[in-house]
């Protein structure tokens, strides 16, 4: 019988699934930690922020920056996607929530500096969101495809499965 599973599944490195399983297993852990990090850094920067506020630092905001450089040491630390390190990094850099609030500040800061009411701030950012909305659609043909690819490739892996969906 052991013959027939080793069969079911040819070229597969013996420690395979438990390398799987403890990847599974570590990061969990690291998602605990990162909830539990971020449970404690939510009201910890908003008190330290308040803190700024009242008590002047020079530069402005010193005491949150530092409360901040602290939050990013303790994430570097977790280094929640090491799992994956060896994997290519598929973020496209203008959908990041920074790029994102960059864009959005941008054309609200373009319509102060014209003298903009509520009213063509709301249409600028509009336009904005429609760019971007538009931009992200040239990209879900790809990840359609990129999906299908890999359910294709799941059926096909199965035994007496059709290549073919």
């Amino acid at each position: 019988m052991a013959s027939e599973e080793q069969a079911a599944i040819p070229n597969t490195p013996p420690d395979t699934r438990w390398a799987f399983l403890r990847d599974v297993a570590v990061f969990q852990f690291k998602l605990f930690l990162n909830n539990l990090h971020n449970f404690f850094q939510i009201p910890l920067t908003l008190v330290v922020a308040l803190v700024d506020v009242v008590f002047k630092t020079d530069p402005e905001g010193e005491r949150f920056y530092k409360t901040l450089e602290y939050g990013r040491m303790i994430d570097d630390s977790i280094d929640i996607y090491s799992v994956i390190a060896h994997r290519e990094k598929s973020l496209n850099k203008d959908f990041t929530v920074d790029a994102v609030v960059s864009q959005l500040e941008g054309v609200i800061a373009k319509e102060v500096q014209k003298g903009g009411s509520a009213a063509s701030m709301k249409a600028a950012l509009d336009k904005a969101i429609d760019a971007m909305q538009a931009k992200a659609d040239e990209g879900k043909a790809h990840a359609k495809d990129a999906m299908q690819k890999a359910a294709d490739k799941i059926r096909s892996q199965k035994p007496g499965a059709d290549s073919k969906p």
